[in-house]
């Protein structure tokens, strides 16, 4: 009890007057010593994919994952290739549109400042995520177009027409928005999508028309479109921070 009479005693005689300069300098050297000490390790490229790897929401994967796998447990009883036309645009289609959450996440959380000054720029920051997103991917429409071959007894002229193709006219979309001068949100990215799958739907299932494009004519189309879409990911990594310098 004496004790804490005391420690009240000089609570009430003392009083200490904080100097706003001394903290000041106490912050600015704990700054200076934090920034000291982390200059001395920075993270290397391949720690910084792996660090974007953890970062990445993997629930996308794995509906990306789920619907590959609905639809090859479903094309099997499918009767005819009018359903499996139909399904395969519409499911390739799909497949692009989940991975727009994560493209977008940096506009929708208002994020775009903070990881421009970061120690890796926009630019590597995208092609990060570019990068695993097409490593995944690719394992995941291998597999899918390998069991088709294989199990379904479908055509790889088939699913080059009737998935790839429409696949890679999404990600020129999706991209191709991504990098434009004009903010896009994500609602819009899939509304886009959306609209051309029922534009690929009237084709494909117009008889007239899909028999008038020769196999020919439709890998050209999706030469076409698999340059468009190099094409967009180039302009999305080395453009992108001047389009959001000019929209901030």
């Amino acid at each position: 009890m004496r004790l804490e009479k005391k420690l009240k005693d000089y609570k009430e005689t003392v009083k200490i007057v904080p100097n706003e300069q001394n903290i000041k300098e106490t912050v600015k050297k704990s700054i200076d010593a934090f920034c000291f000490a982390e200059q001395e390790r920075m993270l290397n490229y391949w720690e910084f994919l792996w660090a974007e790897l953890w970062l990445i929401r993997k629930r996308w994967w794995f509906f990306q994952l789920i619907l590959l796998s609905a639809l090859g447990a479903a094309l099997p009883s499918f009767q005819g290739e009018y359903y499996t036309q139909r399904y395969m645009g519409v499911a390739a289609s799909l497949f692009i549109i989940l991975i727009i959450p994560e493209f977008w996440k940096s506009q929708t959380y208002q994020s775009m400042e903070i990881e421009s000054v970061s120690y890796y720029s926009l630019r590597q920051i995208y092609s990060a995520r570019i990068l695993l997103f097409g490593i995944v991917d690719i394992v995941l429409i291998t597999f899918f177009c390998w069991f088709s071959f294989a199990a379904l007894d479908i055509t790889l002229s088939q699913i080059l027409v009737q998935f790839i193709f429409p696949m890679a006219v999404t990600a020129c979309i999706c991209f191709g928005m991504l990098c434009s001068k004009h903010p896009f949100s994500e609602t819009v990215a899939v509304m886009m999508c959306t609209g051309w799958s029922g534009v690929w739907l009237f084709i494909v299932l117009n008889e007239r028309i899909y028999a008038a494009i020769i196999y020919p004519l439709w890998f050209t189309f999706l030469g076409i479109a698999l340059l468009f879409v190099a094409f967009t990911i180039y302009r999305t990594l080395y453009c992108y921070n001047d389009h959001w310098e000019g929209n901030i």
